[in-house]
């Protein structure tokens, strides 16, 4: 870690007083006398989690972006800190649009004014790895441009490797680290920042998403113009849409509302469970409303950096999870959680589900419109996590997406039952995946293949069956060489204790004078001890 850098992080940490973040109690005794000269500096008069904001503000827009990915992991942090994290902006000052400029012909390979016929020199926007800039193509269609930073990448990859060195720390030092998995937090950030660093990857996802909303009055994705979009400059269509956030504008041309926020969470579960292929940061910077028929309003959807799949039996594992909850039938949740791997199959199934039950019914007795859809999916995940289910990346993506559109639903239309909405799309879509047209469609698809194997599968079964005769004798002898091997570890496991029980009575006869006064009876038994130990 380069010298300046630690200095301004230990400044931050100080002016902040990050020490005070975590309670007296849960310090070990080498931290508090460790940490006690820090009391000599004041404490700002601010809340735990203002001041930890401020701190990552204050670190640059590195660590801005780290923080914006915590406060979607309400599993790990308190409500207080994650509230307080929500409230960080990626506002960074715009670079010099000369710099932009000559990247953007460094990358498409010709002067600005051959590839566009009009180029805004004031940026629209600027964030911590891009900035982005209107323009006008030769053929008069008006566009926006996205450039990354300067080198951002090594910028990334220094934080990166600072936020490993803090969370191996934490993991090591801090009380209650294993559990909230730092390192692997720290992980699934690189993969997440190293998405953002590819345009033309972000691109394709904009590409994919289109194609699976063609012709949709649900969403609407704007359009790649790919002859002028490379890794680090990319140019799409410049879309005319209210900010979702703005309600005012929104009222003002008499949009639905209600229907606004019902359709934000069917296109959701859509993405989810029929095209699997689901926009993961749909912040309510990433979303606009169309202006056209605000009657039947229509998302927009800009930055598809970051998406998230499932795998078939994630997706049947969570719809049928979901299901079994709202119904209560929380042996079936239980059995569900062991049966796909999301925890370990020797789990205790009765203790599991009556820990469900205890964080799901105080849920549950409120109506169903009060209820938080996104935080029971969290409440029953970080339950999960006391039975050691390990962190499921791809899960942690949909809660973060889902937390999103719960939220903005909800400030769209307060009375927003998402399980109204959900509860229908869930029971057609389980009913669709055991439809006889699904399970000829999947025959289809997968039938060629299955025909270009079944001639080898003669071959392939008599094979299987010469190699466990040529290993049933190799097995046998293993299993003899362990029959044996307990054998003589029982024996060495009960010298170990007598050369225990030698040693401890070596230490009776020697106290109080120890070592240097030891009686020969205490030598002798001290002797003893070792000689079993050692013995082979």
């Amino acid at each position: 870690m380069p010298a300046a850098r630690s200095l301004t992080i230990a400044r931050v940490f100080l002016r902040y007083r990050l020490d005070t973040l975590l309670p007296d109690a849960q310090r070990p005794l080498w931290m508090r006398v460790l940490w006690a000269p820090l009391r000599l500096f004041p404490e700002p008069k601010l809340s735990r989690g203002a001041r930890l904001r401020r701190a990552l503000e204050a670190l640059g827009p590195i660590f801005v972006k780290f923080g914006q990915l915590l406060s979607t992991r309400p599993d790990l942090l308190p409500p207080d800190v994650v509230e307080e994290l929500n409230h960080l902006q990626d506002n960074v000052a715009p670079y010099p649009t000369d710099q932009c400029i000559a990247r953007i012909e460094s990358a498409l390979e010709a002067p600005i004014d051959s590839l566009f016929a009009q180029f805004d020199h004031t940026p629209l926007a600027s964030a911590s790895v891009a900035q982005v800039h209107g323009a006008v193509l030769p053929d008069g269609e008006s566009v926006v441009v996205k450039v990354l930073r300067p080198g951002i990448d090594k910028i990334i990859e220094q934080d990166l490797r600072l936020l490993a060195v803090i969370a191996r720390w934490i993991r090591r030092y801090v009380p209650d680290g294993r559990r909230l998995r730092p390192v692997e937090v720290v992980e699934d950030y690189r993969h997440t920042i190293e998405g953002e660093l590819d345009l033309v990857r972000e691109a394709a996802n904009a590409t994919e998403l289109k194609r699976n909303f063609s012709g949709s009055p649900l969403l609407y994705v704007p359009e790649i113009h790919w002859d002028y979009t490379r890794e680090t400059v990319m140019v799409m269509e410049r879309i005319d849409g209210i900010p979702v956030t703005d309600l005012q504008q929104l009222r003002a041309q008499h949009t639905n509302m209600q229907l606004l926020a019902e359709r934000g969470v069917e296109i959701f579960f859509k993405q989810v469970f029929e095209h699997n292929f689901f926009h993961a940061d749909m912040h309510p910077g990433n979303i606009f409303v169309s202006r056209q028929h605000p009657e039947r309003p229509q998302y927009i959807a800009i930055d598809t950096a970051i998406v998230g799949s499932l795998s078939r039996e994630d997706q049947y594992y969570l719809a049928r999870n979901l299901l079994a909850m709202f119904r209560r039938d929380y042996r079936m949740v239980a059995e569900l959680h062991v049966q796909s791997g999301w925890v370990r199959a020797d789990t205790p199934i009765n203790t599991f589900e009556a820990a469900i039950r205890a964080v799901c019914e105080p849920i549950f007795e409120k109506p169903l419109g009060e209820i938080s859809f996104a935080r029971v999916l969290i409440s029953l995940f970080q339950t999960a996590r006391r039975f050691d289910m390990a962190v499921q990346p791809q899960l942690v993506l949909l809660q973060k997406t889902l937390l999103n559109i719960e939220g903005l639903g909800r400030q769209l239309y307060p009375e927003l039952d998402l399980w109204k909405t959900a509860h229908p799309f869930l029971e057609r879509w389980m009913r669709d995946r055991i439809h006889p047209r699904t399970i000829l469609g999947e025959i289809k698809r997968y039938g060629p293949e299955w025909l270009e194997k079944f001639p080898q599968l003669p071959q392939m079964v008599y094979s299987a069956l010469d190699q466990s005769r040529e290993l049933a004798p190799q097995l046998q002898a293993i299993g003899n060489a362990l029959e044996s091997s307990n054998r003589r570890g029982r024996s060495r496991y009960l010298r170990r204790v007598a050369a225990v029980v030698f040693a401890a009575g070596a230490a009776v006869v020697a106290a109080p004078q120890w070592l240097a006064a030891m009686p020969p009876a205490g030598w002798a038994m001290a002797v003893a001890a070792l000689a079993l130990a050692l013995w082979p």
